[in-house]
C-alpha cells in the first residue's frame, strides 16, 4: 500500500469526523450567505490521514512546520489547498514559496518575511500568494502575534505595527496578497461561554480597524475578497463560537483527525 493510501476501516473514522464537523460549520453559520472554509489541521499526522479527508471531498488542509508541509504537499494531490498556520520565520519563506499549491500562510508577523516571500516566489506562479496578519489579541507572552487595534485606531497614523505591515504587503509585495487576519487567543476565553469571547471581538476590532485605515491610506480597496478582510479565528473547542462571531475561516484539527502525537 502507497504510504499516502489510507485504510479503509480509518478512512470511514476520518470522513465520519469530517462531516460531523462540517455540519456543525454549517448549523453556526446559520443563514450567512457564505459559509466558513473549514481547514483541517493536519500537523503531525500522516499523509495517509489527509488523503483519507481527501478522498471525502476535503480539499483545505492546515499544517504548522514547514518541513513537514513540504513533504506532504509533495507526497499529496496537487489541488489540495494548503495553510500555512505556524511560527514563520525568514529564513523558511524558500521553502514555502517552492509549494504550488500554497493557498494562504495565515502567521506572517514582519515586514521582513513578507519581503522574503515576495522575493521568493516564482516569477510565474499562478497567482499571488494570499497572507493573514497574526495578531496577538490575548496579549500572551508564548503566542506570536502583532498587537490588536482598537476601533479607533482606523484613522490612526502609520505608528501602529498591524497597519504598516498591512501596508507593506499591499504596496511593496507584488506577488502577495493580503488575505485578512488570524488570532489563537486564549484557551481560557474559549471556555466560558457566559460572556462573548474578548479575542474574537479584539480581531474583529482590529480588522474593521485595518479596513478603515487602509481605505484612507489607499482610497481603493486592494485586498481581502471583494475588498474585505477575512477573520480566521476558532479552533476545536471554540469554532461554533467563532463562527457566530464572523469568523471565516475556522482551523479544526483533534475533533477531525484525534489527539496528535508528540512532536519528537
Amino acid at each position: 500500500m502507497s504510504t499516502t493510501a489510507c485504510d479503509p476501516e480509518r478512512a470511514t473514522e476520518l470522513a465520519a469526523s469530517l462531516h460531523d464537523i462540517q455540519a456543525k460549520v454549517t448549523a453556526a453559520a446559520g443563514s450567512h450567505n457564505n459559509a466558513p472554509t473549514l481547514v483541517a489541521v493536519s500537523k503531525l499526522k500522516p499523509a495517509s490521514d489527509i488523503m483519507g479527508c481527501y478522498q471525502a471531498g476535503h480539499r483545505d488542509f492546515g499544517e504548522n512546520y514547514v518541513n513537514e508541509l513540504v513533504d506532504k504537499a509533495a507526497a499529496l494531490p496537487t489541488d489540495i489547498k494548503w495553510h500555512f498556520i505556524g511560527t514563520l520565520q525568514s529564513n523558511k519563506a524558500k521553502a514555502l514559496a517552492g509549494i504550488p499549491n500554497l493557498h494562504v500562510i495565515q502567521t506572517l508577523t514582519s515586514a521582513k518575511t513578507a519581503s522574503a516571500l515576495d522575493r521568493q516566489l516564482p516569477a510565474d506562479r499562478a497567482s499571488p500568494l494570499n497572507v493573514m496578519l497574526q495578531v496577538n489579541t490575548s496579549g500572551e507572552a508564548s503566542k506570536s502575534g502583532l498587537s490588536p487595534l482598537d476601533a479607533e485606531d482606523g484613522d490612526a497614523s502609520g505608528s501602529l505595527e498591524v497597519v504598516d505591515l498591512a501596508s507593506h504587503v499591499v504596496s511593496s509585495c507584488q506577488r502577495l496578497h493580503l488575505l485578512g487576519v488570524m488570532t489563537i487567543g486564549a484557551y481560557e476565553s474559549s471556555t466560558d461561554d457566559t460572556k462573548p469571547n474578548p479575542d474574537f471581538e479584539a480581531l474583529r476590532q482590529t480588522r474593521d480597524a485595518l479596513e478603515t485605515a487602509l481605505l484612507e491610506r489607499y482610497g481603493e480597496r486592494k485586498w481581502g475578497i471583494d475588498g474585505k478582510l477575512l477573520m480566521s479565528m476558532g479552533m476545536s473547542s471554540d469554532f461554533e463560537a467563532a463562527i457566530e462571531a464572523g469568523s471565516d475561516i475556522v482551523r479544526v484539527g483533534t475533533s477531525i483527525f484525534g489527539q496528535r502525537p508528540k512532536k519528537q
